[in-house]
C-alpha cells in the first residue's frame, strides 16, 4: 500500500480507496481537489495492490478506522467491479454513517447493475471536471461531522444528551434549563405539537433539587371535563356515587416533585380557578373533603396553542396565564432548525432499528436531503414516525430517498380553478425549494444554483421574484 499526499485543509475529510487499475483515476481526483483551494477538502488516497487483498489484510480496516473520513470514495478501474461488494461491506461495517461515492470507469450495463445494487450515495465518471466533482462532494459533506465541542460539553454537563441537535435556536433554549431547574418558579413551555415540550419539562425536573421525587405528566386535553378535578385533586369516600374509597389526586401523589400539565389550555374554566388557588396558596380541596390539603409541588405547564389569544377570547383566565408564565420557554419548530434533521434522523434510525431488530443502519445523503426539503408540520414527532415506518418496512441496511414516504396531500379550496391552484402550488414549491436549497448550502447562491441545475443569474432572478433574502448560517 502506498500513500499519495492530498491537500491538508481542515474541513471535509475525504478518503479515496483505489485498486491498482484505478490509480490514474485517484491521481486525477487528487489533482482536481488540490486545485480547489476555495473548497475545504482534505484528501487522503490509499492504493490497494489487488481486490483479493481487501478480504485478507487487516491493515485496510485499521486505515479506514484511523482516517475517520467524512466522505469515502471507492475508485474502480476496468475489471475491478467484482471486488466492490467486499469493499462496501467493510466500509459500511466500520463507517455506517459515512456517504460513499464510486469513482468508476464502468461502461457495461452489467457492471452498472452490480454497482447500483450496492446503493452508493453518488457516482463520478471520467473525465473528472471540477463542475462535476465539487457539487457532488460538497453535497455529501455532513452538516457537522462532530458536534461543536462547546455544545457537546454543555449537553454532557447537563445530562441532556437526549435533546438531539446543535442549532442555535435549540441551544438557546437548552442553555436556559439549568437556571430554570435551580429555581422553583412555575414554567410555561410553548411550541407546536411534536417539538419536545415534555422532554424539556423532564430535563428541568431531573436537573432540579426535586429530582429524587416523582415527575407526573397529565395531558389535560385527554381527560373528560367532569373528571379533571378528580384527577388533579382526588376525592374522599362518598364524594359521589360509586366513590367507595378515597383517592389521592395527582397533586398529592406528586408531593415534593414536579407536575407537568400538557395542553393546559384545555382545562375548563372552573378547574382553572382551583389550579390558580393551588399555585397561590399551595392548598387544594379534594372532592367531598371538608378541609383543605397542602402539597409541595412544582408545576410546569405546556401548550401548543396561543394562550394570549385564549386569554383575549375568554377561554383561559388572564390571572392563571400570568401565574403559569413566570418563566417561559418557546421551543422552535423543526422547520426553523433544519440543520438538526440529519442528526435527528440518524438517531431515530439507530433507535428503531434496535427496537424492531431491523437491518437498517444508515440513510444515504440523498435521503437526508429529501428530509431537509420537507417542512415537518408535525415536527420532531412526525420525523420520528416517518423514520420508524421506513425502518420497519424496508429490509435494506441503508435507506435511500425511495424508502422515505412523506405526505403529499394538498388542501384544495372549493372555488379554486385548476389553473389557479396550479399557479399557487408552483409558486409555493419554487419559494420553498429555493429557501431550502439556500439553507442546505449555507446561503451560498452559486452552490445552490448548481444543485438546482440552473445558472446563477437565473437562480438569482427567482430569488428576487419571491423576495428571498440570503441569510447564511454561522459556521460552528
Amino acid at each position: 500500500m502506498c500513500r499519495l499526499k492530498g491537500m491538508l485543509l481542515k474541513r471535509t475529510k475525504i478518503l479515496a480507496l483505489s485498486f491498482v487499475g484505478a490509480r490514474d483515476l485517484a491521481l486525477s481526483l487528487q489533482a482536481v481537489l488540490e486545485a480547489a483551494r476555495a473548497f475545504d477538502f482534505e484528501l487522503q488516497v490509499e492504493i490497494l495492490p489487488d481486490g483479493q487483498w481487501v478480504a485478507r489484510d487487516n491493515m485496510l480496516l485499521r486505515t479506514i478506522a484511523k482516517a475517520r473520513p467524512q466522505v469515502l470514495v471507492i475508485c474502480l478501474g476496468q475489471g475491478e467491479h467484482p471486488h466492490a461488494k467486499a469493499m462496501f461491506e467493510l466500509a459500511r461495517r466500520i463507517l455506517p454513517a459515512v456517504p460513499i461515492v464510486v469513482l468508476t470507469q464502468a461502461q457495461e450495463p452489467e457492471e452498472w447493475r452490480e454497482l447500483l445494487a450496492l446503493a452508493p450515495d453518488d457516482f463520478i465518471t471520467p473525465p473528472l471536471r471540477p463542475v462535476d466533482v465539487f457539487p457532488r462532494l460538497w453535497r455529501l459533506r455532513p452538516d457537522s461531522s462532530e458536534s461543536d465541542p462547546v455544545v457537546h460539553q454543555l449537553k454532557e454537563k447537563l445530562g441532556l444528551k437526549q435533546l438531539i441537535g446543535d442549532s442555535p435556536a435549540l441551544l438557546t433554549q437548552i442553555q436556559r434549563i439549568p437556571p430554570v431547574a435551580r429555581c422553583d418558579a412555575t414554567v410555561l413551555i410553548t411550541g407546536e405539537t411534536g417539538t419536545g415540550k415534555e422532554m424539556f419539562a423532564r430535563a428541568i425536573h431531573f436537573l432540579s433539587p426535586r429530582s429524587a421525587k416523582s415527575f407526573n405528566p397529565l395531558n389535560c386535553g385527554a381527560i373528560p371535563v367532569d373528571l379533571v378535578e378528580n384527577e388533579l385533586f382526588g376525592h374522599q369516600t362518598g364524594a359521589f356515587t360509586g366513590a367507595n374509597t378515597s383517592s389521592a389526586g395527582l397533586l398529592r401523589q406528586t408531593d415534593g416533585g414536579t407536575l407537568f400539565l400538557d395542553e393546559v389550555d384545555c382545562l375548563p374554566l372552573f378547574s382553572q380557578v382551583k389550579l390558580l388557588r393551588f399555585l397561590q396558596e399551595k392548598e387544594f380541596r379534594p372532592l367531598g373533603a371538608t378541609k383543605p390539603s397542602r402539597a409541595d409541588v412544582r408545576v410546569i405547564a405546556a401548550s401548543n396553542a396561543n394562550l394570549e389569544d385564549a386569554v383575549r377570547n375568554g377561554s383561559f383566565r388572564r390571572d392563571l396565564y400570568y401565574r403559569l408564565n413566570v418563566i417561559g420557554l418557546v421551543l422552535p419548530p423543526l422547520r426553523e432548525r433544519k440543520e438538526d434533521i440529519p442528526a435527528l434522523a440518524r438517531h431515530f434510525v439507530a433507535k428503531h432499528a434496535a427496537a424492531f431488530k431491523a437491518p437498517a443502519r444508515e440513510l444515504t445523503a440523498v435521503a437526508v436531503q429529501k428530509l431537509m426539503l420537507y417542512d415537518w408540520p408535525g415536527n420532531v414527532r412526525e420525523l420520528e414516525n416517518v423514520i420508524a415506518r421506513s425502518v420497519v418496512l424496508n429490509s435494506r441496511t441503508v435507506l435511500g430517498p425511495v424508502d422515505i414516504e412523506l405526505p403529499t396531500a394538498v388542501a384544495v379550496e372549493p372555488d379554486e380553478s385548476f389553473q389557479t391552484l396550479k399557479t399557487k402550488l408552483i409558486a409555493r414549491f419554487e419559494r420553498g425549494y429555493i429557501q431550502d436549497l439556500l439553507r442546505v448550502h449555507n446561503g451560498n447562491i452559486t452552490r445552490a444554483a448548481q444543485a438546482a441545475g440552473k445558472h446563477r443569474r437565473a437562480f438569482w432572478e427567482m430569488m428576487r421574484k419571491y423576495q428571498i433574502a440570503v441569510q447564511p448560517q454561522a459556521h460552528r
